[in-house]
């Protein structure tokens, strides 16, 4: 990925935290790599060296700032600047590391050769998978040292590490102290309840957080998910163990997340649903220059800048409720989705209006669904949905082909192209996905069908999912 070196160096010099995350700056004399919103004094620029990722700036020699955190940086959306086979490895990479089977593993699932998915990270990223990999799990591990009272070996074993004596080598080999040393100078002094985290996860602002409210509000499933005073709880399910999150907005450019989970192998993993789920990645500035090209756009983008496309915990769970909602109101889909959960979920102890888990594909695929208001038809497609995934013939996890998983969704007798294309937007993150036969995009724009809506959202790409959520925002009750 080529770096305009000019762009660079009038961000670091201005500390624009609007290019925080997309490009590290090394400084050759203290080979310590930081963030352009740095708060250290300003270097010179012959010293400067700049890295379009944390990994090229660590497979160059240099180790990261303990002062601005570059740990802490928002990520890069992967699909800036680079092609899809390396926006899906990032996806993977992201999701799980290198732990199936390595960057060879990795590469046979997406279908190259592993030479040929190296050149491709190394032209784009300046790094290799290994690279990225690693450098994920090392940031990971230094956030969980900062911000959780976590022991040593529960770390390890949640960023990856495998065992303490590695976990312990690695960071003493790229910050040059101990954990220990790591973890006093993060001088924490609040004690939370056992098996209970909190982290604090940056974004590029601006973010609009009452609209990713009032959004997720009213489809709020009752007892699996609550929005109430600026918060957004729900329950959550992974591996057989249970638990649940809370998300708020922080001070600065950042959100609050607290996390009960028993499992601290798994918080990697929790985290970075998390991210995905709030669009923190998202580069605002990209898309709103995207969008502003169209006038009816452009006076919402600057009447309400940061809006987010609102994502969702699990992919199954949001396909069910967007076949609840085909043809319904938002107020009805939200009603039958508690019904649905009252009967068939698990029952959760959890913080007020969290009683339920979502239930599984397997109790989906036999429940009787008339029982809770259902049409024939409607309770066909769900357990078919659900059957095919308890089966494994979709799977919602690791997706590298979303047009893949969409042509097999859609050939669930009632899944139509309305609900693929939701599904792509909320469940797979595609920024492009646009379900051009929705009621409320017809109703917002005033056209009269779906090839008209369609055409006039050309001029939307790649960032039509954006659009919808604007137009959206104006219809809170459609969809």
């Amino acid at each position: 990925m080529e770096l305009d070196l000019r762009i660079c160096s009038r961000a670091r010099l201005s500390r624009d935290a609007r290019f925080d995350g997309k490009f590290f700056i090394a400084v050759a004399t203290t080979k310590i790599y930081c963030r352009p919103i740095c708060p250290a004094r300003t270097v010179k620029e012959e010293n400067c060296r700049y890295y379009a990722s944390a990994a090229a700036a660590e497979e160059a020699g240099y180790r990261p700032c303990l002062r601005c955190r570059p740990e802490c940086s928002p990520g890069t959306p992967a699909w800036i600047g680079t092609p899809s086979t390396v926006s899906r490895a990032l996806r993977l990479i992201a999701a799980s590391g290198l732990a199936d089977g390595g960057v060879e593993k990795l590469a046979e699932h997406l279908g190259v050769g592993s030479r040929h998915l190296r050149r491709l990270f190394l032209r784009h990223l300046g790094a290799t998978p290994s690279a990225v990999a690693q450098t994920r799990r090392l940031h990971f591990a230094k956030k969980l040292l900062d911000e959780t009272n976590l022991a040593m070996g529960d770390i390890a074993l949640a960023s990856g590490f495998g065992c303490v004596r590695r976990f312990n080598a690695t960071i003493q080999q790229v910050y040059k102290r101990t954990p220990s040393e790591i973890r006093r100078l993060a001088r924490r002094t609040d004690q939370t309840p056992r098996n209970q985290y909190i982290f604090r996860l940056p974004y590029r602002p601006p973010y609009n957080w009452d609209g990713m409210l009032a959004y997720l509000a009213p489809r709020a499933t009752p007892g699996v998910e609550a929005v109430e005073a600026g918060t957004y709880r729900r329950t959550i399910s992974l591996r057989g163990n249970h638990g649940w999150f809370e998300v708020s907005r922080a001070e600065g450019a950042a959100l609050t997340v607290r996390v009960q989970f028993g499992d601290p192998s798994l918080l990697f993993q929790i985290i970075e649903r998390i991210r995905a789920m709030f669009d923190l990645n998202a580069d605002w500035a990209t898309i709103a220059r995207g969008l502003a090209a169209d006038p009816v756009l452009a006076a919402r983008l600057k009447a309400n800048p940061g809006l987010r496309v609102a994502g969702c915990w699990n992919g199954f769970e949001l396909a069910v409720r967007a076949i609840l909602g085909q043809q319904i109101t938002v107020k009805g889909a939200t009603a039958l989705a508690g019904r649905l959960v009252k009967a068939l979920g698990q029952s959760f102890a959890g913080p007020d209006g969290l009683t339920h888990v979502f239930p599984s594909a397997e109790v989906l695929a036999a429940a009787r669904l008339a029982d809770i208001g259902l049409t024939g038809k409607r309770a066909e497609t769900i357990r078919g949905l659900a059957g095919a995934v308890s089966k494994g013939q979709i799977c919602f996890e690791g997706v590298t082909d979303s047009e893949a998983l969409l042509a097999r969704l859609s050939e669930i007798p009632g899944v139509g192209p309305w609900t693929s294309q939701y599904v792509a937007l909320r469940a797979l993150g595609e920024p492009d996905a646009f379900p051009c036969a929705d009621l409320g995009l017809l109703r917002a724009l005033n056209v009269s069908g779906a090839r008209e809506l369609e055409r006039r959202a050309e001029v939307w790409r790649p960032w039509r999912a954006y659009a919808a959520m604007y137009l959206w925002s104006q219809h809170t009750k459609e969809r």
